[in-house]
C-alpha cells in the first residue's frame, strides 16, 4: 500500500507519517518543500503517481474565513482532481469538531472541504478533531488585553496531535468509512478553565475572563459546539494536565 501525506510536514503531518510507518505501509510526502503546491496544482500528478491512499492533513495559512474558504476549496479540488487521474482507492481528510453544525469563520471551511470530499467518486474517510491542546494557546490569543483575556465557556474535550494522527493513520490504513469518525481527548472541560490552567503553567498572570462572544476560529459558539456528536467517535488517551506537565 502506498499513502500519500498531504501537508507532511506539519505538526500533524509529520506525526500522521510516523503513525503510518509503523503500520508498515510505503509513505510519500507532499509539501512546498518537496515542490508541491496544492493552490496551484504544480507537481501534484508527479506528487500522487502510484497512491493508493491519499491523507490530506494540510491547513490553511489563516483562520480567517475568506482566506480558509479559498485555500479549502481550491486546494482540495487540485487534490481530488489528481488523486482521481492517479487511481487512489481512499480519501483521507482531517477536519474539525462542529463543522457540521456552523456555516461560519473557519467552520464553514472545513465543511466545505468535507462537502468536496463527499461529492467526489472516490472513496472516502473524515476524520474530525477536538481543538488541540496547541490550540487552547491559540485561542487564548483571540481577545487579549494587557491584564485579560476574554474566552468563550464553551465545552470541549482537547486532544493531543499524537492521538490524532493515530487516528489518522488507523483510518488511512483501513477501508473507506464513507463517513466521519471523530477524535476527542479523555477529559470534558471548558475551554476558559482550559486557558487559566495554560496560562498559569506559563506564568502568565493575566486574567481570563469568561466572554460568550469571544469568538473561536472567528465565529461565536454555543455551549456544546465542540463537543463530538457523531455515533462513531474515538478517544485520546493523553490529558491536558499530562501535556502541561510536560518537562
Amino acid at each position: 500500500m502506498r499513502v500519500v501525506v498531504v501537508g507532511a510536514t506539519g505538526l500533524i503531518g509529520s506525526k500522521t507519517v510516523a503513525r503510518l510507518r509503523d503500520h508498515g505501509v510505503e509513505v510519500a510526502l507532499v509539501s512546498r518543500r518537496e515542490g508541491v503546491d496544492v493552490m496551484t496544482g504544480e507537481g501534484l500528478p508527479k506528487a500522487l503517481r502510484g497512491a493508493d491512499v491519499v491523507v490530506d492533513v494540510a491547513d490553511a495559512p489563516s483562520r480567517a474565513e475568506t482566506a480558509s474558504v479559498e485555500f479549502f476549496s481550491t486546494a482540495t479540488g487540485n487534490l481530488l482532481e489528481a488523486a482521481g487521474s492517479a487511481g487512489a482507492e481512499h480519501y483521507v481528510i482531517l477536519s474539525v469538531v462542529g463543522a457540521d453544525r456552523l456555516r461560519a469563520g473557519y467552520f464553514r471551511a472545513k465543511a466545505d472541504q468535507e462537502e468536496l470530499v463527499r461529492r467526489s467518486p472516490i472513496p472516502h474517510s473524515i476524520v474530525r478533531a477536538t481543538p488541540f491542546f496547541e490550540s487552547v494557546e491559540d485561542m487564548s490569543c483571540s481577545v487579549s488585553y494587557t491584564d485579560s483575556v476574554h474566552v468563550a465557556p464553551v465545552l470541549t474535550r482537547p486532544v493531543a496531535t499524537d492521538d490524532v494522527a493515530a487516528a489518522v493513520a488507523h483510518v488511512a490504513v483501513g477501508v473507506p468509512l464513507f463517513g466521519v469518525l471523530e477524535v476527542a481527548g479523555p477529559d470534558e472541560g471548558r475551554l476558559d478553565e482550559l486557558t487559566q490552567k495554560l496560562l498559569a503553567a506559563q506564568g502568565d498572570r493575566r486574567a481570563v475572563i469568561a466572554d460568550a462572544h469571544a469568538p473561536v476560529f472567528g465565529v461565536e459558539l454555543q455551549e456544546r459546539t465542540l463537543l463530538p456528536e457523531a455515533e462513531a467517535c474515538s478517544f485520546g488517551h493523553r490529558t491536558f494536565n499530562e501535556w502541561l506537565a510536560r518537562p
